[in-house]
Formats: structure tokens, C-alpha cells, sequence
């Protein structure tokens, strides 16, 4: 992979080149990138923060520190940067002093962190620790070197756990995710409304947000409240500290997840959700390398994965080929192609790929797509009501009890209850049940593709 040592060894050759051509040996030589972009103030502390190689123009970049609370500070607005108006690689911020937790300053360490890409590491794979502390009326430069990001291949870079760990997919869409504890003790932790989360870490090509337990409190039993410090919490989780936990919390619940499968990447990866439909999906690629992986019609799947419930078709690069620009090319093999790609090899990337073409998708979003299909019933079960839930690949609608009906609709003269849904073809296990009144169905097994037509009663279900 690329390093900022040969980023700066070419930044070096063309400051020779400038040097050689038009300055003095006595001049000092100011590159773009280092140039001022906000205006000094008297009463703050000004930071200008280099971004490293692969920051999208759109990232929201935070500052954590021991000044700020370290991870407290991450996705609070006072604490993000702003993106410089005259450059694609600058972000600066301004610092009051008088906000810094007592007695600690910038020398105690600060560090950047962004949304999407994690935390600054440095090129040594050390999470990175700026001591800088510059006074009041001040500008300063400071060169990021990698994102959290660069080091993942299937899982985050190694990070030192105090004792056991809850890991959350947070699916709140809450603005702040707290965890309040009691059991064998009351407020661990934290009072309420709890611990704030200790940090983010990809594992199996999924990101989860953590909270550290803590190694003196290993064998206690504690009911968990994740709630967002503003009203809103959810029922209670039990939990013995004796093992890592994994979860996806809701708005509405708490459901316990498999612990991921951890998937090994040779270099960067292209994810596919693959929709063709094709007997058979290949990638050929060409550019600054023709037959890059192999010639046409090019390499087949490395694998498959699950990352956040979606099954991706992945292909892995090389590390080798990392840095390379190509344009790929999915096609069946047997004379169906797609349009040309254009992927430079830096990062992942997923797609969904389909018989007429290529759109990329973000993974922290993406459910999967599929199509609109429809599960009708004809309710023989004489039940106050009827909700519908279904386990297997994923709980596809919802924790238990379900969902509720979208409506009704009659078809050849029979009046269906239905569920419309959106599917990439989950296998799912579909349990009837009178809203949790404790009466319910044996699981019907079924493969999300198409519309199904059921009789149900109290006993059972029977395709029509």
C-alpha cells in the first residue's frame, strides 16, 4: 500500500525541481496544501488539519483529545471541523481554551476522527497522538498520515480491550447512544443516563460501536439500558460479563446477534450484491494493467460474506495491485457484459450489480434492495388480530411480534390480509402470532422471491 513516505519523498523531488527552477537556497518553499486557509483569531487557537490520502470532500472529521473527553467528543458539532473553501485535502477548527476539560491541554495528545473512514492511525499502524499545543492567536498545520480504514481487510487494526466488550450495530438514528448499568452494581460505569461509547471497530467487514466493560468488573451481572440521554431508552438487556456480546439496537429493542465471521482480504476488496441473474458473474479488468487478475473473461468470486445481514459476492484485488487504476467489467461469460467501471484500487468498494448495470451502494445503508413482492392471507385464525415474524437471515420484519398487516386486498373474490415487503431473497421462517398473545404458528419456511398465497389458521399454514 501506499505510504505518506512516498507521498513525501515526491513532495521532497518537487520542492528540488522548485528549488532548481525559481527560488533561492535561502528561500523558504510553502507548498499549497500547507497554506493558511482560515483567518487567525486573537481569542481561539487555530488547527488546520491535513487530511490523509482518500478523505472524501464530504467527510465530517471530529477532534478528540483528553482536552475534549477523547471518544465523548465524537459527532458533536462543537468539536467537528470545517471544511476549507480553497482546498480538497483541509479541514481547520478553532479551539477555546476556556471549553478544554480542567487542567488538560493539547500536549496531554489529540487525534482526528472521521465518520465513515474511523480514527487516525499513523503509517506505523499506531493510533496517532498529536501533542502540538500551540497558544491563543495562533495557525498550525497538522499532517494527518491514515484513516482507521487503511488498515482494515475484513477486520479493524488491533485495539487493546479493557476486559469484555459490548459491541452495538446502532440502528437507532438517535443522535447520542448511552449505556446505563445496573445488577450486581448499580451505575456501572456511570450514573445515568451511563457510559458513552468507548470507540468503533470493523469486524468482518462490518463496524460496530463498543463499549468496554472493563476487566475489574469480569463475572457480574448486569442489566443493560441503552438510551440516548433525552427521553428515550429501551427495555432492559440482561447480560453476564463473562463474554463479548454482539448486538443490533433499534429505536425499538434489543436483539443478540451471532458473533461475526472475520473474513481475511488479500488487499482491497469490490463487494458485489450480485442481480443479474447470470448462471455466472466474472471480472475482467483493464487499465494501467490489462488482464489484471486474468485475462477475459477475468477472475471469478473469491468468496462470499455477510456484512450487516446482506450477502456480498466479494472479489479480492491483491495487495500487490493496490493504487492501481482500472475499469472493470462484470460479465457471464458467455457473451452478457456490463458498461466499463472505473475503480481506482484504494479502498473497498460496494455495488449492486444487475444484467443492465452498476450502482455503487454504501454498506452502512444498503438492506439488501431486491424487489416489491407480497405475502397474502387468508386469516382463518379467528385472533383479535394477526402479526407476522420471521427469522432466519435476518428478524426481516422486526423484533417479535412482528409486523402488523400494510392492508387488505381481494383477489378472486377472497378477501387477503398482506405484507409488502422488499427482499433480496432472505430465507426466512414466518411465524403468525396474535400480536404476542401467546398464540402462534409453526415456522413456515419460505425464500423471499415472490408473492406468496396462504391460508392460515390457529394450527398452521398451507400454501394456496
Amino acid at each position: 500500500m501506499k505510504t505518506r513516505y512516498i507521498y513525501s519523498l515526491i513532495v521532497a523531488l518537487l520542492a528540488v525541481m522548485n528549488v532548481m527552477t525559481s527560488c533561492s537556497k535561502d528561500e523558504d518553499i510553502i507548498f499549497d496544501h500547507e497554506r493558511q486557509q482560515f483567518e487567525t483569531r486573537p481569542d481561539r487557537i487555530l488547527l488546520e488539519f491535513i487530511a490523509p490520502y482518500g478523505t472524501a470532500v464530504d467527510e465530517e472529521i471530529y477532534i478528540m483529545g483528553a482536552f475534549n473527553g477523547d471518544s465523548a467528543s465524537m459527532g458533536k458539532e462543537e468539536w467537528k471541523l470545517m471544511k476549507a473553501p480553497g482546498s480538497d485535502i483541509k479541514w481547520g477548527i478553532y479551539l477555546d481554551p476556556a471549553t478544554f476539560v480542567s487542567g488538560k491541554s493539547l500536549a496531554d495528545g489529540f487525534r482526528f476522527y472521521s465518520a465513515t473512514q474511523g480514527t487516525e492511525f499513523t503509517v506505523k499502524g499506531e493510533m496517532a497522538c498529536h501533542t502540538d499545543n500551540p497558544g491563543l492567536g495562533t495557525f498550525t498545520n497538522v499532517w494527518g498520515e491514515r484513516w482507521e480504514s487503511y488498515y482494515w481487510s475484513g477486520e479493524g487494526p488491533e485495539i487493546e480491550h479493557d476486559g469484555y466488550v459490548v459491541y452495538v450495530l446502532d440502528e437507532t438514528g438517535w443522535t447520542n447512544l448511552n449505556l446505563y448499568m445496573w445488577g450486581d452494581v448499580n451505575d456501572l460505569n456511570g450514573g445515568w443516563p451511563g457510559m458513552t461509547p468507548t470507540g468503533k471497530q470493523k469486524i468482518g467487514g462490518t463496524e460496530y460501536t463498543y463499549f468496554d466493560m472493563g476487566a475489574a468488573n469480569t463475572g457480574l451481572n448486569e442489566n443493560l439500558i441503552f438510551n440516548n440521554g433525552e427521553g428515550s431508552q429501551l427495555a432492559d438487556f440482561n447480560y453476564t460479563i463473562d463474554h463479548d456480546v454482539y448486538l443490533r439496537v433499534t429505536a425499538s429493542g434489543v436483539e443478540e446477534l451471532d458473533e461475526p465471521v472475520v473474513v481475511q482480504h488479500d488487499g482491497f476488496a469490490v463487494f458485489v450484491v450480485n442481480k443479474t441473474g447470470w448462471n455466472a458473474l466474472n471480472l475482467y479488468m483493464w487499465g494501467d494493467v490489462n488482464d489484471l487478475n486474468g485475462g477475459w473473461p477475468g477472475m471469478t468470486p473469491t468468496g462470499e460474506q455477510k456484512i450487516g445481514g446482506v450477502t456480498y459476492t466479494y472479489f479480492d484485488m491483491g495487495a500487490a495491485n493496490t493504487g492501481l487504476n482500472e475499469n472493470l467489467i462484470f460479465n457471464n461469460g458467455e457473451g452478457s457484459q456490463l458498461a466499463d467501471y472505473a475503480y481506482t484500487i484504494d479502498h473497498d468498494i460496494y455495488l449492486e450489480v444487475t444484467a443492465t448495470g452498476v450502482t455503487e451502494i454504501d454498506p452502512s445503508t444498503y438492506t439488501g434492495g431486491g424487489d416489491t413482492h407480497y405475502i397474502y392471507v387468508d386469516d382463518q385464525t379467528g385472533w383479535d388480530a394477526i402479526t407476522l415474524y420471521a427469522w432466519g437471515d435476518k428478524e426481516f420484519f422486526g423484533d417479535w411480534p412482528g409486523a402488523q398487516p400494510t392492508g387488505t386486498k381481494t383477489v378472486d373474490g377472497v378477501n387477503y390480509t398482506f405484507w409488502e415487503f422488499t427482499s433480496a431473497g432472505e430465507t426466512e421462517h414466518l411465524i403468525f402470532n396474535n400480536n404476542g398473545g401467546g398464540s402462534q404458528t409453526p415456522d413456515f419456511d419460505v425464500v423471499l422471491d415472490r408473492d406468496y398465497y396462504l391460508t392460515v389458521t390457529a394450527a398452521g399454514v398451507t400454501p394456496k
